[in-house]
């Protein structure tokens, strides 16, 4: 097979495809006798890359793998071939995904102590809905309240290939001693909660996202500015991959715009 047919081939296949393909999924695409080394299949995206330099699209890679997707610098002219308004996210939600983006595994009643407001049983659900979020596990304190972590659609979606990609957080309480004010302390004797035992979160973006308090200096963002930086991204998503946005199963835009209570909602 010549190099300018495997180009083709990959190029083909990533437009074809409408979802970021990995380099196995690639090399799979080919019969055993032709099928290129995965080494091989790099050095052509890398070509493909190259040869989007001057265009108005690009060869990106997400959590996922790797895509086509319009430059985001033309976000302004390239929406407008939608004629449906783009989907606006409540600042509480941006908030709140802000900080299980940051802070995961975190809890609801720990988001609500970081943020002194409650959080919206309807914010829980749209991201569960957008499959952004997952449980991976419950603290082991009364009531078991779930513990949440981000998910590859999430880096997908605001087109992170990993967590670390995100602005380094600052001005947030450290969790640890959170979690000793409000009496969420892990045990020390069940091996059920052993480093064995717990859930990994490393599926996220195969990477482990850890943010020191103060870490990053004077590029360090608030929690406002964080949710700024996923308001953005989310805006420039939809020229990405509009059907995202509008497309099939899009939940209710109520959810979105949910208003903040003053009290703590009850939770399971």
């Amino acid at each position: 097979m010549s190099e300018t047919g495997l180009v083709q081939i990959i190029e083909g296949a990533l437009l074809a495809a409408g979802r970021p393909l990995t380099v196995a999924q690639l090399v799979d695409l080919f019969e055993a006798h032709e099928r290129p080394e995965n080494s091989e299949v790099r050095e052509v995206l890398k070509e493909v890359a190259q040869r989007c330099e001057d265009r108005g699209f690009e060869l990106h890679e997400v959590a996922s793998g790797f895509r086509f997707q319009v430059r985001q610098a033309l976000s302004p002219w390239v929406a407008r071939l939608w004629h449906e308004r783009p989907q606006k996210y409540s600042r509480a939600l941006l908030e709140t995904l802000a900080l299980m983006a940051y802070r995961q595994p975190i809890t609801r009643g720990e988001i609500e102590e970081i943020r002194g407001v409650a959080v919206s049983s309807n914010i829980i659900r749209t991201l569960h809905e957008r499959e952004w979020i997952r449980v991976v596990g419950h603290r082991d304190v009364p009531g078991r309240p779930a513990m949440y972590a981000t998910t590859r659609q999430f880096l997908d979606y605001f087109n992170l290939k990993s967590l670390d990609q995100l602005p380094v957080l600052a001005e947030i309480r450290d969790l640890d001693t959170l979690n000793a004010e409000l009496g969420f302390s892990e045990p020390q004797s069940d091996p059920a909660d052993s480093d064995e035992e717990r859930p990994s979160l490393t599926v996220v973006g195969g990477t482990e996202h850890a943010v020191e308090e103060g870490e990053g200096g004077d590029s360090a963002v608030s929690l406002a500015e964080a949710a700024d930086d996923l308001e953005l991204r989310a805006s420039q998503s939809m020229v990405a991959d509009p059907h995202g946005v509008d497309g099939e199963d899009s939940p209710d835009g109520d959810d979105y715009l949910d208003n903040e209570s003053s009290q703590p909602e009850s939770q399971n």
